[in-house]
């Protein structure tokens, strides 16, 4: 069922992709596109010599955070825990790294746009209020916690995983005949463009 009417088909491909899991912070949404991202391949260079953040702890948040270094004069990673959960290699090149920093056992609490990132201590409860530089006027914030899929107007109808993504075989087949589900809304060990492809 559509807008307009009702569509018949004999086959359907369900390719509605995932977004990026927000951060969860006060102020993220009006900052979106204005100092708050989830893209550094799209956003790095805008902020070239700037102080960035990230946000995560996993491989695609310091592989970003090695990335965003090539544009940013500092670049600190904001983590929930006292340790990464990267793969050794990638951490190794991180912490080797002089314009990375690590804000541990932190969540970010709120982000605005007056030159203002608030975090919290998850183990103190210590809040803290950094100030951007003067000369910056403005942080940048980049979000890697993870994806949503885009499944919701499909639940208790096609099968998924507890993370809500589609479950296929091999063929991109789901548990209803003629219904399949392709790219980054499907259930797989990668998510990058070549395996959505």
């Amino acid at each position: 069922k559509g807008e307009k009417g009702e569509y018949q088909a004999k086959n359907i491909i369900i390719a509605t992709g995932a977004h990026a899991r927000p951060i969860g912070c006060k102020g993220e949404a009006e900052f979106l596109g204005r100092g708050v991202s989830y893209c550094a391949t799209c956003d790095a260079n805008f902020f070239e010599d700037f102080e960035v953040y990230v946000v995560g702890g996993g491989d695609s948040a310091v592989e970003e955070a090695m990335y965003l270094t090539k544009f940013a004069r500092k670049v600190t990673i904001i983590h929930r825990r006292d340790e990464l959960r990267a793969a050794k290699s990638i951490q190794e090149k991180a912490f080797a790294n002089p314009k990375i920093t690590f804000l541990w056992d932190s969540v970010v609490e709120e982000v605005g746009g007056d030159g203002l990132l608030q975090t919290k201590n998850v183990k103190t409860g210590e809040v803290t209020k950094v100030e951007a530089d003067p000369e910056d006027g403005m942080f940048v914030l980049f979000g890697f916690i993870g994806t949503v899929p885009n499944t919701k107007i499909f639940e208790g109808v096609i099968d998924m995983d507890e993370r809500g993504y589609i479950k296929t075989d091999a063929d991109m087949h789901t548990n209803i005949p003629g219904v399949y589900a392709a790219g980054d809304v499907r259930v797989k060990s990668l998510r990058q463009v070549v395996t959505a492809a």
